[in-house]
């Protein structure tokens, strides 16, 4: 995977250089050098610099430090073993009942095709009613 740096801290909004012939892709999830810090990329500002969201404190997250990019989004588990329990965003279990264990996991961010709407056919109907 590719490896950037970090150009930008604002509060929890950091911008990451990358080599323009291996920038990120929008919701791959980066990590932030030895912090253990997970970053997911929003937007790609051009010239191998893009935007992202911390997914924890970003104290201690300043300029010039090394960024892993996973070249996969964020994923979290899930299945029967998650039903009731509570996790943060990284699917760590938050609820103190233990590990939750390996199990399938899923993108936290899941694209979906266009929904189609019928925007249409309720203009043409304003129209008629005319």
């Amino acid at each position: 995977m590719s490896s950037g740096k970090v150009v930008q801290v604002i509060g929890a909004v950091i911008d990451v250089e990358f080599p323009r012939d291996s920038v990120p892709q929008v919701y791959d999830a980066l990590m932030v050098g030895d912090k253990g810090l997970t970053l997911e990329v929003q937007q790609q500002l051009g010239d191998g610099v893009v935007r992202a969201i911390a997914m924890g404190p970003s104290e201690g997250v300043s300029r010039g430090l090394d960024v892993e990019n996973t070249g996969a989004p964020i994923s979290v588990p899930v299945g029967t073993e998650t039903l009731g329990r509570i996790m943060d965003v990284l699917g760590n279990p938050i609820d103190e009942k233990g590990p939750i264990g390996e199990q399938e996991r899923s993108a936290f961010t899941v694209l979906h095709p266009p929904m189609k709407s019928s925007l249409r056919l309720m203009s043409s109907w304003r129209r008629v009613s005319r």
